[in-house]
C-alpha cells in the first residue's frame, strides 16, 4: 500500500507516513494466496483437458472393437475380444466422466470438488504414463496436504455464501 498524499510505500502496521507525516486510516493489510487458491484453476482445467483426451480415446476403443475389429478378427479371436475391448473401452469413458466431475467441482470450488480430484489423481498416477502420473503428482500435490482440506473449505464455503 502506498501514502496517498506523498505516494511513499507503507509497511503493515504502520500508523503514519515516514515520509510526509499523514495519518494513515484504516489496516494496512497483506494479502497472500494460498497454495490452494494458486493452483486451483489450474488443476481444475487440467482435469477437465485431460478427461476429453480420455474420453475421446475410449470412444474410439469402442468404436473400432465394434466395427474393425469384429469383421478383421477370427470367430474364435472375436468371441473374447470384441466383449474385451468394448469393456475397457467404457473403463475408460468412465473414467473420463469422473474426470469431468473432479475439474467441474475443482473449478466450482464444490466442497466434493476435492475429494473426487483426490481419488483421480490416485488413479492417475497409474493410468497413462507420463501425463496421467503428472497430472495425479500435481493434484496430489496441491489438494492432499491437512492444510489444503482447511484452505479448500475456505473456498468452498465462500463460494457457497
Amino acid at each position: 500500500m502506498f501514502c496517498d498524499q506523498c505516494g511513499a510505500a507503507l509497511a503493515f502496521g504502520q500508523q503514519y507516513c515516514s515520509r510526509c507525516g499523514k495519518v494513515i486510516v484504516g489496516k494496512i493489510e497483506t494479502y497472500r494466496r494460498t497454495r490452494v487458491q494458486e493452483h486451483i484453476r489450474l488443476v481444475g482445467i487440467l482435469w477437465l483437458a485431460y478427461s476429453a483426451f480420455n474420453a475421446i480415446g475410449g470412444v474410439v476403443l469402442v468404436v473400432l472393437a465394434n466395427t474393425l475389429f469384429r469383421h478383421v478378427m477370427s470367430r474364435e479371436q472375436a468371441l473374447w475380444l470384441h466383449p474385451f475391448l468394448t469393456f475397457i473401452g467404457g473403463l475408460v469413458i468412465l473414467k473420463a466422466v469422473a474426470g469431468f466431475f473432479a475439474g467441474w467441482g475443482l473449478l466450482q470450488r464444490e466442497p466434493w470438488g476435492r475429494m473426487v480430484a483426490l481419488v483421480m489423481g490416485f488413479i492417475a498416477l497409474f493410468t497413462n504414463i507420463p501425463l496421467g502420473t503428472a497430472l495425479g503428482i500435481y493434484t496430489l500435490w496441491v489438494l492432499l496436504p491437512s492444510q489444503s482440506d482447511d484452505e479448500y473449505r475456505v473456498l468452498a464455503e465462500g463460494r457457497a455464501a
